[in-house]
């Protein structure tokens, strides 16, 4: 293999569709389906096969209080057997629904808060092997509580979610250490704090182009 070097122009993601020679759902689920699907690579004569889940997308919100603490919620997650420490997050499942508005939706239903000012932080394709989810991370900031009377009745593992806020610099130490592992957080944390070091400069508006998000949403 030869290197080459990279330049500043280069680093950047670009859609390159290959052509499709069978399409099938393997497994129907309630949330996302998998897909079996066959393409072929540019010189390659036989067609290559390979299984994904069809995610309809998400958005997390990394929400800072205006001592610049960040909200962090509890929440226990089967498949690894864990009670994790997360950002508000949510799926893409009413179809049509700009990112940002899904976003307000879910902070208000797993963190009882509303903000006034939204950028867009960092996005991701969370398995980009394995999954077509991708998700969008806001930053949230002058924050109101919604009203007790309009609150979301939170239920199956969100009705034991416990929230607080933490000092930025105290969750940088816990990713760095392994101690916080969630993807979402992880990444959230870790833009905010480079953000911050660069005087919020990197920041997008909140309904930035998103060329990542799924065909599978809704």
């Amino acid at each position: 293999m030869e290197y080459t070097s990279i330049t500043a122009e280069q680093l950047t993601d670009r859609p390159d569709p290959h052509t499709v020679t069978d399409s099938r759902t393997v497994y129907d689920g309630a949330i996302w389906d998998v897909c079996s699907e066959s393409f072929r690579m540019a010189g390659q004569e036989e067609p290559l096969t390979r299984e994904f889940i069809t995610h309809p997308g998400a958005v997390s919100m990394v929400v800072l209080d205006e001592k610049e603490r960040i909200l962090l919620i509890n929440q226990y997650r089967h498949p690894v057997r864990k009670r994790m420490w997360e950002i508000p997050a949510g799926l893409l499942d009413v179809s049509g629904e700009p990112a940002l508005q899904a976003a307000q939706r879910e902070l208000g239903e797993e963190a009882d808060l509303t903000a006034r000012t939204w950028h867009t932080l960092v996005d991701f394709d969370n398995s980009p092997g394995s999954s077509a989810e991708a998700n969008r991370i806001f930053l949230a900031r002058d924050l109101s509580e919604v009203p007790e009377s309009e609150r979301f009745e939170r239920e199956g593992e969100e009705a034991e979610i416990v929230a607080g806020f933490a000092d930025l610099d105290d969750a940088v130490a816990a990713v760095m250490a392994g101690r916080i592992t969630s993807p979402t957080a992880t990444l959230g944390i870790l833009a905010t704090h480079i953000a911050r070091s660069r005087d919020w400069a990197t920041l997008r508006a909140p309904d930035a182009e998103w060329t990542s998000r799924p065909r599978h949403e809704g």
